[in-house]
């Protein structure tokens, strides 16, 4: 058996994958190789805000000014799962809440005023939404959806879905850190993977070893503004439309990619509760906080 490696660019990231297959089907692998590798692709091209042809971009034109929308049943899944993401986390994951960037640029160097925030609140809410698959209706005008804390990990589990229905039987895909494994090598040893330190991006927090399942993680360090030397990341509350300020970043594995990645999203927003909600659904974490305490079931303590 031989170890294939692909990399590529997609969802505005590095993506990788590997999978073992026989040593002389070069061919057959680079196939595989190409199918996920479209599919994710597809993927991006439905659900980028920023194409105007996606099914996202459609979407949001009747959002904008009012209506109703008929979607197609994968669309349908998805909005399905945010809802339930919605109702898990009492309000916090809300994909309508990505409007917040409008408030909160990269290259500000003020803080927003709270007439701003008064002003794009009303304008999140899934409440506000009425969703009857396959029907969307939007009956206020001015709402926005948003399915990035959906979209890559959901690509994640796919292309685990079509290197099985491959035949492969060992294997890894990373969508800019999201992750899941199909059994580990074919030497039976696990899939290493590096957390990275919130504060030290040349630092791990913890190398995990996986032989199946997926990782995802969530954290204020990738995009933040530093505004009069305080740190503000990117995970906001769609209550009070202000970063969240408790944890720096939270790993979560589970068997599914998008339930680690919303897991961990969810725990970011629900603050210094976030870790005891982790625990109750049984989800193995590895956590840091802003004050640099460390913890979780994943945590090396040796």
């Amino acid at each position: 058996m031989q170890l294939y490696h692909y990399t590529f660019e997609a969802m505005g990231t590095p993506c990788e994958l590997q999978f073992y297959a026989a040593s002389k089907a070069k061919i057959q692998a680079k196939k595989i190789a190409k199918c996920i590798i479209n599919d994710v692709q597809r993927l991006e091209q439905c659900y980028s805000r920023y194409r105007s042809d996606s099914v996202l971009s459609k979407i949001n034109r009747i959002a904008a000014t009012g209506g109703r929308v008929q979607v197609d049943t994968e669309t349908s899944a998805l909005l399905d799962y945010a809802a339930t993401c919605y109702l898990q986390s009492e309000g916090l994951f809300d994909i309508t809440s990505g409007v917040l960037r409008q408030i909160w640029q990269t290259k500000q160097l003020q803080l927003p005023t709270q007439q701003q925030i008064a002003a794009i609140l009303k304008n999140i809410g899934w409440q506000r939404i009425h969703w009857q698959s396959p029907w969307l209706e939007f009956p206020e005008q001015g709402l926005e959806l948003d399915f990035g804390g959906i979209v890559k990990e959901y690509a994640v589990d796919r292309s685990a879905i079509l290197l099985q229905e491959s035949g492969i039987e060992h294997g890894y895909i990373n969508l800019g850190g999201d992750i899941r494994v199909i059994g580990p090598h074919y030497n039976g040893q696990p899939w290493l993977i590096g957390i990275q330190h919130p504060r030290k991006p040349e630092k791990l927090l913890q190398t995990i070893e996986l032989y199946n399942g997926a990782l995802a993680s969530s954290g204020d360090y990738q995009r933040c503004l530093i505004i009069e030397g305080q740190r503000y990341g990117h995970v906001f509350n769609p209550k009070s439309a202000w970063p969240v300020n408790y944890l720096a970043a939270v790993s979560v594995i589970s068997d599914l990619c998008v339930v680690a990645g919303s897991a961990a999203s969810i725990a970011m927003l629900k603050e210094n509760e976030g870790i005891d909600w982790l625990d109750s659904l049984g989800l193995p974490c590895l956590w840091a906080d802003v004050h640099g305490g460390l913890g979780g079931k994943l945590l090396n303590n040796s």
